[in-house]
C-alpha cells in the first residue's frame, strides 16, 4: 500500500469517528457507571437481607447494562429510513403489548400494578418499550401529516386521539407516571414540529383537566398526589417515603456522608435502588453529587436536541423529531424522578433513566441512545457529503 493510500485510509477512519457523537457517548458512560456504583451501594443491605447475596442486584444491573449495550448495537445498524417505514408496525406492537399486559393471566402484578409480562428469563415492563415505539410512530406521522397537523385542528386532534387511547391503556395498569411522560413528550415533539401555541396551550388545559378528574375520582391516587405538599402530616403512612427521602437529602449536606455510608438505605427509605436512588446519591455524595447528576442529564438532553437540530438542517425531519422526542423523554423522566425525590412533585413510580435498577428501563433507554447516535451519524455524514460536493464545485 502506497503512502498516499495509507494517508487516505487514516483520514477516512478519522472522518468515520467524527460522525459519531463522542460527547454523548462519554456522558452516557458516566451516567451509567455512576448509576451502577450507586445501585450497588443502595441495594447491598436489601439483597443481603432478602437473598443472602449482597451483590445480587448489582450483578443483575451489570447484566442489564450489557444487554442494553447489545440491544443498542443491534438498533444502531438499522438506517433511519427503515425505522420511519416501521412506524405503523411500531404503533400496532405498542397497542398489542399494552392490551396484553392487562389481560388476566398474561400480565404480572407487583405492588398493585400490572405492568410486566414474563418472558421467562426477563420481566418486560411493557410501558418502557411502548414509549419508544410510540415516539417512532409519532415522528413518522409528523413527517407524513405535518402540514395537516400544523394547519388544521382536525389534523392536530387525530394523533391526539391515538395517544389518548394509549394513555387510557397505561392508566388501566395503572401506570400514571408513564402516561404523563408519554403525553408530555408527544406534546413536546409536536411543538418542535411547529404546532402553534394556541393548539398547544388548549390541549395542555384539556390534559391537565383530565388528569385532575382522574386523580379526584381515585382516593388512593389523590392521596399520593397531595401527600407531597406536606408529608409531615402523615409521616408514617402516605408521607413515609417522602419524609425518609428528605431526611436523606438533609443528612447529605454539601459533600455527603461518603460512598456506602447511607443510613436511610438501611430499611428506612423504601425502593432505594429504584425510584429513590437519587435520595441515596444526595445522602452519600451530598449536594455536590446531586448537582453533578443534574449536569450530566442536562448535557445528555442538550446533545439530543443538538442532534435533532442537525438532522433538521439536513432536512431529515423524521430523524429530527425522533431525536427531539428521545431527548424530551429522558430529560422529563429524569426531572420527574428527581422532583419526586426532593418533594417538589407528587410521588410517581418512575425510575431515574440509565441509573436506577431495572432491566426494561435501562435496556430500552440505551436503545434510545443508540437511535440518537445513529441519527447523529447520518446527519454528520450528510453534512460532510454536502461539504465535499461544495468543495468539488469550487475546485472545478
Amino acid at each position: 500500500m502506497s503512502r498516499a493510500q495509507v494517508m487516505q485510509t487514516t483520514m477516512t477512519r478519522r472522518n468515520v469517528l467524527q460522525t459519531w457523537d463522542l460527547p454523548l457517548i462519554l456522558v452516557v458512560m458516566m451516567i451509567v457507571s455512576l448509576g451502577l456504583v450507586m445501585v450497588t451501594s443502595a441495594s447491598i443491605p436489601l439483597a443481603d437481607k432478602q437473598l443472602g447475596q449482597p451483590f445480587y442486584y448489582a450483578e443483575r444491573q451489570f447484566f442489564y447494562i450489557c444487554a442494553g449495550i447489545a440491544f443498542g448495537l443491534l438498533l444502531i445498524r438499522v438506517p433511519m429510513q427503515q425505522w420511519q417505514k416501521a412506524g405503523p408496525m411500531a404503533l400496532a406492537l405498542a397497542f398489542v403489548m399494552l392490551i396484553a399486559v392487562i389481560l388476566p393471566g398474561v400480565g404480572k402484578q407487583v405492588n398493585g400494578s400490572t405492568r410486566w409480562i414474563s418472558l421467562g428469563f426477563f420481566q418486560l415492563q411493557v410501558s418502557e418499550l411502548a414509549k419508544m415505539l410510540i415516539l417512532i410512530y409519532l415522528a413518522g406521522y409528523l413527517v407524513r401529516r405535518g402540514d395537516e397537523v400544523r394547519a388544521t385542528l382536525r389534523g392536530f386532534i387525530k394523533p391526539m386521539l391515538v395517544l389518548a387511547l394509549l394513555v387510557v391503556l397505561l392508566l388501566m395498569e395503572p401506570d400514571f407516571g408513564a402516561a404523563v411522560v408519554l403525553l408530555a413528550t408527544a406534546l413536546g415533539m409536536m411543538y418542535m414540529a411547529g404546532v402553534g401555541w394556541f393548539k398547544f396551550a388548549s390541549l395542555l388545559m384539556v390534559t391537565a383537566s383530565s388528569m385532575a378528574v382522574l386523580a379526584f375520582i381515585s382516593p388512593y391516587r389523590l392521596a399520593r398526589l397531595l401527600s407531597f405538599l406536606n408529608p409531615w402530616d402523615d409521616p408514617y403512612k402516605s408521607g413515609f417515603q417522602l419524609t425518609q427521602s428528605l431526611i436523606a437529602f438533609g443528612r447529605g449536606e454539601w459533600l455527603g456522608v461518603g460512598l456506602g455510608g447511607s443510613i436511610q438505605k438501611l430499611f428506612y427509605l423504601p425502593e432505594t435502588h429504584t425510584d429513590f436512588l437519587y435520595a441515596v446519591i444526595a445522602e452519600e455524595l451530598g449536594l455536590f453529587g446531586a448537582i453533578v447528576v443534574i449536569l450530566l442529564f442536562s448535557v445528555l438532553v442538550w446533545r439530543a436536541l443538538q442532534i435533532g437540530a442537525r438532522a433538521e438542517r439536513a432536512q431529515a425531519y423524521f430523524s429530527a423529531y425522533l431525536a427531539y422526542g428521545i431527548g424530551i423523554w429522558i430529560g422529563l423522566q429524569a426531572f420527574v424522578n428527581m422532583g419526586v425525590n426532593m418533594g417538589v412533585l407528587p410521588t410517581k413510580g418512575l425510575t431515574l433513566p440509565l441509573m436506577s435498577y431495572g432491566g426494561s428501563s435501562i435496556v430500552v433507554t440505551l436503545g434510545g441512545i443508540a437511535l440518537l447516535l445513529r441519527i447523529g451519524h447520518e446527519s454528520m455524514e450528510a453534512e460532510q457529503s454536502t461539504s465535499w460536493q461544495k468543495k468539488a464545485k469550487v475546485s472545478k
